[in-house]
């Protein structure tokens, strides 16, 4: 018997559609995934197999082969949980599915059946939209973040047990969650530093009034104490507000980072970054072995601060370079390639001293 139901992953801050089949087949009771799934993905067969029974349902007693296609795309974290389980009771019979390949379906699953919240379900979605699949299944908790993308019809569960009465009751989010938030809405920043709070200081602050106007980068160079960081914090509260596309871009990094704290509207306020002078090279442009957004990156569409600028190690400056230039950055892999967004303005602060040689002043 085979089956076919549709999820996705993050690629960087992309989400990639990824089909999850299901073959049962006659054999000893065994259950393998393939198509470059990580840790994570493969510990799902435990979870799934713990979750099926205690809701009730039968877990088939053949040889299961699960297929993440497309194969040679790496596949990570625990977003197939809930594909894989409907996946599996679909195929065998115990759950009806109109137009399977028509669903998007996301979720961490619990021994207990319950489904788990996830990080990225903006950017999933987004990527399914623009493929035409404009019906999506996703835990509840996740449903304020999911709401914020237009025409798509959003369906919510708490437990694998709310399937038993079918999923065309899941898409009825009426009774338990508010209406679409307006996309199109500006947040009021409810921030202290405020621009209007600067008094003199009228060189500095002309100065900004141009990097806001043109999105020039700027370096402030004084003694300690003139007002320099104080100046900079305040310089997102004089940039122009975010369009619906740059709001959009922003939170879908945020989402993807695990980041994103208010899940009821957008991020409209441009975002402000200031790393410690000790941050490594990976922790500023993005990397690890599952390469995640680094501080340029969530600084994208607003401002990257570097306070004492002569502080920060000369490997980390050097990496500023083509991110400054292209406005993104590409890290590569063995398996796969990723490429994150870093269109910001770059401010920095020092104090005059002998530490500044040449090749500092030429990376900036």
């Amino acid at each position: 018997m085979y089956g076919k139901v549709m999820s996705a992953c993050l690629h960087g801050v992309e989400g990639k559609l990824v089909e999850v089949e299901v073959d049962l087949s006659n054999g000893l009771p065994q259950m393998n995934i393939v198509g470059l799934p990580d840790s994570a993905v493969k510990e799902s067969i435990e979870r799934v197999r713990a979750a099926i029974k205690n809701c009730g349902y039968t877990f088939p007693l053949q040889r299961i082969t699960i297929n993440l296609a497309p194969a040679d795309v790496r596949k990570e974290g625990s977003a197939f949980d809930l594909a894989i389980a409907m996946g599996i009771l679909y195929t065998s019979g115990q759950l009806q599915l109109e137009l399977p390949e028509q669903v998007l379906i996301l979720g961490e699953l619990a021994l207990d059946g319950t489904v788990r919240e996830i990080p990225g379900v903006l950017s999933m979605i987004v990527s399914a939209s623009e493929q035409g699949i404009r019906r999506i299944l996703i835990p509840r908790a996740n449903y304020q973040e999911a709401s914020l993308i237009p025409d798509v019809e959003i369906g919510c569960l708490s437990h694998l047990n709310d399937l038993h009465s079918g999923i065309a009751p899941l898409f009825n989010t009426t009774n338990y969650s508010p209406s679409k938030s307006n996309t199109s809405a500006t947040r009021i920043s409810v921030s202290n530093e405020d621009y209007a709070d600067v008094h003199g200081q009228m060189q500095a602050k002309r100065a900004l009034m141009i990097c806001a106007a043109g999105m020039h980068n700027i370096l402030l160079l004084g003694p300690p104490g003139t007002g320099k960081t104080m100046l900079v914090k305040r310089l997102p509260s004089i940039l122009p507000v975010m369009s619906d596309q740059e709001a959009l871009e922003v939170t879908k990094i945020y989402s993807a980072s695990g980041k994103f704290a208010d899940r009821s509207s957008l991020i409209r306020e441009r975002p402000f970054r200031m790393p410690h002078h000790s941050v490594s090279s990976a922790g500023l442009v993005g990397g690890g072995g599952i390469p995640k957004p680094g501080e340029i990156s969530l600084a994208h569409r607003g401002v990257l601060f570097l306070d004492e600028l002569p502080e920060f190690s000369r490997n980390v400056l050097e990496v500023l370079r083509q991110p400054l230039e292209e406005r993104y950055v590409t890290i590569g892999r063995a398996r796969a390639t990723y490429r994150f967004p870093s269109n910001f303005i770059f401010a920095a602060s020092m104090n005059p001293c002998g530490f500044v040689t040449k090749s500092t002043v030429n990376t900036i």
